[in-house]
């Protein structure tokens, strides 16, 4: 098997030397470039087609977010991952990064063996929702969205199981947490979820979990205070 090959695109030049440093340590990861600013980025992607991006949102001349919407939206980078790193936790512009098709997201001061199973996850088409943080982050990102969007194609054919398991998605459940409530096997949950990235042509499970939201099939909860 071949290794997972990463970019990590920073603008500190010693969190990227750290970055690289630990993933080529690792092994079944390699470091394909370093990028310090989103242009650079977008160009190294395109020339080395790494498996993830480790995105950081602030870059000068183009951001994380440009970055990655290049990136997700073009045919020449269609198999490129990107997992966005940010230093806070309610940083608004992490959810205009998922819309924009990252596939989850990390805090920069999370331990070296999370972020290694980070790129991993991402890699493997899962995408980084399933931390518990995500359940915190999602319903305050959910806020940011735009009334009046329209659906995406395809809710409207989704089976009501598949709805049901949409909704469990978008609440931050695992795949074994949604084999328990639903009482169902692992096999089963996962036909239903590509099911679901086939019907709403969504790349990972992040971006199902945006489609669940700003659909209103799931609305975000209120918070006390």
């Amino acid at each position: 098997m071949s290794d997972i090959r990463v970019l990590v695109a920073d603008d500190q030049a010693l969190l990227r030397g750290s970055f690289r440093v630990l993933i080529d340590s690792t092994p079944g990861l390699t470091t394909v470039g370093e990028a310090a600013d989103g242009i650079e980025a977008v160009e190294i992607a395109r020339r080395e087609q790494p498996d993830v991006v480790l995105m950081d949102i602030r870059m000068p001349r183009l951001d994380g977010i440009g970055a990655t919407r290049q990136l997700c939206t073009s045919p020449e980078t269609a198999g490129v991952r990107v997992l966005i790193l940010t230093m806070f936790d309610l940083d608004d512009s992490v959810y205009a990064a998922l819309r924009a098709g990252a596939s989850g997201f990390l805090l920069k001061d999370v331990p070296p063996t999370e972020l290694l199973q980070a790129i991993k996850v991402v890699a493997a088409g899962d995408g980084l929702l399933a931390p518990s943080i995500t359940r915190r982050l999602i319903s305050e990102f959910a806020r940011l969205a735009e009334p009046g969007q329209t659906p995406p194609a395809g809710l409207e054919v989704l089976t009501d199981r598949e709805r049901e398991v949409l909704s469990l998605i978008a609440r931050g459940l695992s795949n074994q947490e949604i084999c328990e409530h639903l009482r169902v096997g692992n096999g089963t949950v996962k036909t239903h979820i590509g099911h679901l990235l086939a019907k709403l042509h969504a790349r990972d499970r992040a971006q199902l979990v945006i489609a669940a939201y700003e659909s209103n099939l799931v609305r975000p909860r209120r918070q006390p205070g």
